[in-house]
């Protein structure tokens, strides 16, 4: 399968699952204006063939949680081992390959009680074939997380939109991270692996009752520490490169700066760090060529940018869930 496969039902029905992960195929056919049927069999097209992954995911600052992005920099021989090897870890997300495959960037989180021997940032220096480590925490999100570049998309009309998420749980942050039990641990390492996981598998997991499960994953949603997300192979919306973006911007217009570049279409995660530079983001586009107008147009826009590196990515070793799929088809 390449991109000429996928029409605009498939990206339609990629929206709505952004918009509403775990929707009964009735609903979503509804909301398209389709079968059942046709909505099961292409959901099981998309999942079965890795094109998609539905995923239940927890917010590190709801958790009380630090994220990293770190770059580490590596001989060409050594950086896949390297990337494997942090993949692997419970801790990271998103291990990249970067810049013809001598650097890497993955994202870790850590608690701030967290023993020092079991954090990444630590034992990464020792690690063997490693040349240079930048490590840069993320101070605030401009866009990503519980957001996607898929509701940038434009496939759902704005009622489509509305008739998914009139029923979403209002987020009600608590002032202190709660207080997760076994079960509580169970059902989100669950939902982790498959955001639509059934309600019975859940239930027996954790030794609840279904309504239960329903209801703590509405608690768990309305405090945000639970959030569903899409793990997408962008081939489906015909984008083939993905670029990491370091910027410097002048620390009064970092909040401005990053706003404006959030909203950008092409942008699928920003965020202000600590570092050498303290503007972060991963930008996607069809091709190279695509991505040289981006950064001439609107990067080229925003008169705050004193600085700006580019890493493009020829590998994605670890999306955002557990490491335990194959390779989507090349």
């Amino acid at each position: 399968m390449d991109s000429d496969t996928f029409d605009e039902l498939d990206r339609q029905l990629v929206h709505a699952l952004q918009l509403n992960a775990r929707a009964p195929f009735s609903r979503l056919a509804s909301v398209l204006g389709v079968s059942d049927q046709t909505v099961a069999r292409r959901y099981t097209r998309l999942r079965g063939g890795n094109w998609i992954r539905v995923l239940g995911l927890t917010h590190p600052e709801a958790l009380g949680e630090v994220r990293w992005h770190v770059r580490v920099q590596c001989t060409p021989d050594a950086a896949g081992a390297v990337a494997e090897a942090l993949a692997r870890r419970e801790d990271t997300c998103w291990v990249t390959l970067n810049s013809g495959g001598t650097e890497i960037n993955c994202s870790t989180r850590a608690h701030p009680t967290q023993s020092d021997d079991s954090l990444l940032l630590q034992r990464l220096p020792r690690t063997p074939s490693v040349v240079g480590v930048t490590a840069h925490c993320v101070m605030h999100t401009f866009f990503g997380g519980a957001q996607s570049l898929v509701v940038k998309s434009g496939t759902l009309t704005g009622r489509q939109v509305a008739a998914l998420t009139a029923e979403a749980p209002a987020e009600r942050p608590t002032a202190a991270p709660p207080t997760l039990d076994e079960a509580d641990r169970r059902l989100l390492d669950a939902l982790a692996v498959d955001g639509r996981a059934p309600l019975a598998e859940l239930a027996a997991l954790t030794g609840w009752s279904a309504s239960t499960v329903r209801r703590r994953m509405d608690e768990l949603t309305g405090c945000g520490v639970l959030y569903f997300d899409l793990d997408v192979d962008w081939r489906i919306f015909q984008v083939r490169t993905h670029t990491c973006l370091w910027l410097s911007v002048a620390p009064a217009e970092l909040a401005a700066t990053g706003a404006a570049l959030a909203g950008y279409p092409e942008v699928a995660y920003a965020c202000a760090t600590t570092g050498p530079t303290n503007l972060h983001a991963v930008v996607l586009t069809r091709d190279v060529q695509e991505l040289y107008g981006f950064l001439t147009s609107r990067i080229a826009s925003l008169p705050a940018v004193r600085h700006l590196e580019t890493a493009p990515t020829i590998r994605v070793v670890k999306g955002p869930g557990p490491f335990t799929l194959p390779p989507r088809r090349r």
